[in-house]
């Protein structure tokens, strides 16, 4: 065995409970691994799968204590988890990715200074502090502009349009005097994720870029390989891999990426965990990236990212129980397409409840196949 692998046999900590953990959780389980979930919550999509279920806050670092003496390793399918509580199981086991790592994808102005810094693309934005710096932020930004919350915004909440200067007070008074960035509104053509795995040893691999739809700011429908030129599908790779470079991470990130109607890319923000995106991965990829994220965090050698065939996946969130129960059967007579459901007991608007998946000749072809799909749900 290598030295520094974690191998089989292993328990891995999950940090957070949720679809992704649930997932990761399967992935690390058919490799042999034993997994232990982190969260406040009990009876989770994760827990059902985990070996072990631990319910305690973030905050209560004996209860983290005990939990990393219990691993080997730890991970994350929730980045917001506060700096002590990582700091706590630092002290017993690696965790992966890291506290930096962590620090610089938690809060979109740090986030978005980091990207600066290094030299990589993104919309021009200032940042804001107070209702003075805000007025002068959007004044340097010019308008349209979109007033973006520093923290706990996913989904788009805590993002507010802004069409004209007058309207800083009322965004300023709706956001609750919190810490802001201010992003230059830009005509799209597409938005496109990358996403990656980097390695203990610093091996990188990452799969093709996947092209995001959004509905009401939540991802709807993904499709792989995206509709894009082989110039802005290199560049965004090579961006990624920088970007892995920089934070010297280890473990899964995606990079989500506006592109413009000049093709030219810009980087919207970093999730430094597999990524509802890459659910397709599950099953359309040689390596997904739940098997990517435990072969980076153990050590071990990563997986092939190539996809078997094109393919799409979409969305299904609680919006579809409204009227009852989904109609599966009718959904399932569609061969080519797989369903996945997290283990959620309470189905709520805009809850993510599932996913589908579906391959085929073309990434068109597979996306017209899984919103039949989804269609057919509901009879």
């Amino acid at each position: 065995m290598s030295r520094g692998v974690i191998p089989p046999g292993a328990t891995i900590g999950v940090l957070g409970s949720g679809q992704l953990g649930r997932m990761f959780a399967i992935a690390a389980r058919r490799m042999g691994y034993r997994v232990h979930t982190f969260s406040p919550d009990d009876d989770t999509p994760t827990g059902q799968v985990a070996d072990a279920e631990i319910t305690a806050s973030y905050q209560d670092l004996e209860a983290l204590g005990r939990f990393a003496q219990g691993v080997q390793v730890v991970t994350l399918e929730f980045e917001n988890v506060p700096a002590e509580a990582i700091q706590a199981i630092e002290r017993h086991v690696p965790v992966r990715p890291g506290a930096n790592a962590l620090y610089v994808a938690q809060q979109r102005a740090r986030e978005k200074a980091f990207l600066r810094t290094h030299g990589f693309p993104t919309v021009p934005f200032a940042h804001a502090t107070t209702l003075d710096e805000l007025r002068a932020a959007i004044a340097e930004v010019g308008t349209p502009a979109v007033v973006k919350t520093a923290a706990f915004g996913y989904d788009g909440k805590g993002q507010h349009k802004v069409t004209r200067a007058s309207e800083a007070d009322a965004v300023w008074a709706s956001v609750g005097g919190q810490e802001v960035v201010v992003e230059r509104y830009i005509r799209l053509q597409s938005e496109i994720s990358v996403i990656a795995a980097r390695g203990v040893d610093g091996q990188t691999v990452e799969y093709v870029p996947f092209e995001n739809r959004h509905a009401n700011h939540i991802l709807d429908v993904t499709t792989a390989p995206a509709v894009v030129p082989p110039r802005v599908a290199a560049e965004a790779a090579t961006i990624t891999r920088g970007i892995l470079q920089a934070l010297e991470y280890v473990g899964v990130l995606c990079v989500e990426f506006f592109v413009d109607t000049d093709n030219q890319l810009m980087v919207n923000e970093l999730a430094p965990r597999p990524h509802n995106s890459g659910h397709l991965t599950f099953d359309a990829a040689v390596t997904s990236q739940f098997e990517q994220q435990v072969r980076a965090v153990c050590g071990l050698p990563l997986g092939d990212p190539s996809l078997l065939r094109p393919a799409a996946m979409a969305n299904l969130l609680g919006d579809l129980w409204e009227g009852g129960e989904p109609d599966w059967a009718n959904a399932l007579r569609f061969p080519g397409v797989k369903l996945h459901l997290y283990g959620k007991a309470t189905a709520r608007k805009g809850r993510k409840m599932g996913h589908l998946t579906a391959m085929a000749a073309t990434a068109a072809e597979a996306q017209d196949l899984v919103i039949a799909a989804r269609d057919a749900l509901l009879g």
